[in-house]
């Protein structure tokens, strides 16, 4: 098979872009190709460090976990984390070159048009069939001359394209004529297929409208995937699961208060504890929310300062102290490990213009923003010779690290590494490490001590998060096998060139 490429746009965000390329790629390794997935530029939070230390997004990652490869930077050469004072930080092929205005941005991102292509054949180069992601809309008008994530990469790859529409927001067959009919003539022509996606009921009352707007477009509708519960990774933290929700004090579920944050980053964390049953999740925004839990999570941060004063603001601080007092376990990561110090400086004003704020005081260290930003996967053992975690000395653990702060004192640090990246005093455990939860052992270990306490019987899971991620990329595959006339996508495919 000569090498083969196909983009899937939406007509708005969160149509299903992400999961659409997603289970193409399953569809195709399962059928014995080697694919990939592209995004040229991705707005998010979630992010991900690769073997060499880059960062990019973690809807590649899990793209790229659904194909059977190792994560790969030039999926995603260009990633954009909001910050704060209206400021993203601009990350190209992994590396940060500082923060800018959505206009300095805009002013500039044509630059970046040679870094795309060469990102591109890297990886085109590499496998049979590349599955690219489009951003938002491809039909923004007003922004469409600086276009580089839908049709301005389309044309840079020269790929046919795919529209998908969310029906569960209603008026799909005007979204899908709206899109179409604003694109120019040259890119109307790139859309070979549509598919219609979050479809509640009978599609037979669906289908008179696909000869309508195929005779008022030109473009067959290929397939109508129904709504489905697909557990897997979010791109962002705008999701319905990460809404918040009243703990149920009267079950005997674990209950897990995570805070969210405004600038809440890798909420993805946190999803290895769903696939647990008896555990139950609620992300609070508001003092009142707790005080009925188990475990509070402080998650990641993309500015650990402003957020630390909403905390304080909020209240919620001061309730985080109060369950400290109790045997409420406290777990911080990365941000939520900084909040949980005595004090967090920021001298070069890297997060803004507070140059140093207490923090919690849960654990005696303090941290100092550094202008160079930690990007490292880590895979070690813990050493632990007494407290909490004392059953779990020796035990391997992995993940990995994005951060600005270096973090000192005098607590002791669990790792075999010389950087403090992993405390536990008593029931405050705090940690660097992204995907923490991910490793099975630690997780069944504190989960097990919850249960023990509540006077609940120990669960072992028999499953591990990597096991339950692939049987949900199977779940997808066969959802969108069975809906979508997978036949034609591959004449399109076979056809593009």
């Amino acid at each position: 098979m000569d090498k083969k490429n196909i983009m899937i746009v939406g007509t708005s965000s969160g149509a299903g872009k992400s999961l659409l390329v997603t289970a193409l790629c399953r569809i195709f390794f399962k059928d014995g190709f080697k694919v990939s997935p592209f995004k040229s530029q991705n707005m998010a939070l979630n992010s991900y460090i690769t073997k060499d230390g880059k960062e990019m997004g973690r809807a590649q990652v899990v793209q790229a976990e659904a194909s059977s490869l190792e994560p790969d930077v030039n999926m995603n050469p260009i990633l954009l984390k909001p910050s704060t004072m209206n400021k993203i930080q601009v990350i190209i092929q992994g590396k940060s070159i500082g923060n800018m205005s959505g206009i300095e941005y805009n002013e500039c991102k044509k630059n970046f048009i040679p870094v795309l292509k060469e990102s591109y054949e890297k990886i085109k180069n590499k496998v049979d069939i590349v599955v690219i992601e489009g951003a938002g809309s491809p039909a923004e008008i007003n922004i469409k001359e600086e276009d580089i994530s839908n049709f301005g990469m389309a044309k840079i790859a020269d790929a046919p394209v795919l529209l998908v529409a969310d029906i569960d927001r209603g008026g799909v067959f005007a979204s899908i004529y709206g899109t179409i009919m604003l694109l120019s003539e040259e890119n109307r022509k790139r859309i070979k297929g549509i598919i219609i996606n979050k479809f509640r009921g009978n599609v037979e009352i669906l289908k008179p409208g696909f000869e309508i707007i195929e005779n008022m477009t030109g473009v067959k509708t290929l397939g109508v995937i129904p709504y489905a519960n697909i557990d897997i990774e979010d791109e962002d933290s705008l999701t319905e699961k990460y809404k918040s929700f009243k703990l149920n004090k009267n079950s005997n579920k674990i209950k897990i208060s995570v805070v969210k944050l405004k600038h809440i980053s890798n909420a993805t964390d946190i999803d290895a504890l769903s696939i647990y049953d008896d555990v139950e999740i609620q992300f609070v925004t508001e003092r009142s929310q707790i005080g009925n839990e188990d475990l509070i999570i402080i998650p990641g941060s993309k500015n650990t300062i402003d957020d630390l004063k909403w905390l304080k603001e909020s209240g919620i601080a001061e309730e985080i102290i109060k369950r400290a007092r109790t045997e409420t376990i406290i777990f911080g990561i990365c941000g939520g490990f900084q909040i949980l110090g005595n004090k967090v400086k920021d001298p070069y004003h890297i997060e803004g213009d507070i140059e140093e704020l207490n923090a919690l005081g849960l654990l005696d260290l303090e941290t100092i923003m550094e202008s160079e930003k930690t990007l490292v996967q880590y895979k070690g053992n813990l050493k632990v010779d007494k407290g909490f975690l004392k059953e779990l000395n020796n035990i391997e653990i992995k993940g990995y690290e994005i951060h600005q702060g270096i973090t000192q004192g005098n607590e002791k640090n669990l790792t075999t590494d010389n950087r403090t990246i992993f405390v536990n005093r008593n029931n405050i455990i705090a940690t660097y490490l992204h995907g923490i939860f991910d490793n099975k052992e630690f997780t069944d270990y504190l989960l097990n001590k919850i249960r023990k306490r509540k006077g609940l019987d120990e669960i072992n899971n028999n499953i591990s998060y990597e096991e339950y991620k692939v049987k949900e990329f199977d779940k997808l595959e066969k959802l969108v096998r069975e809906n979508v006339d997978i036949d034609a996508i591959y004449n399109i495919l076979n056809n593009s060139k």
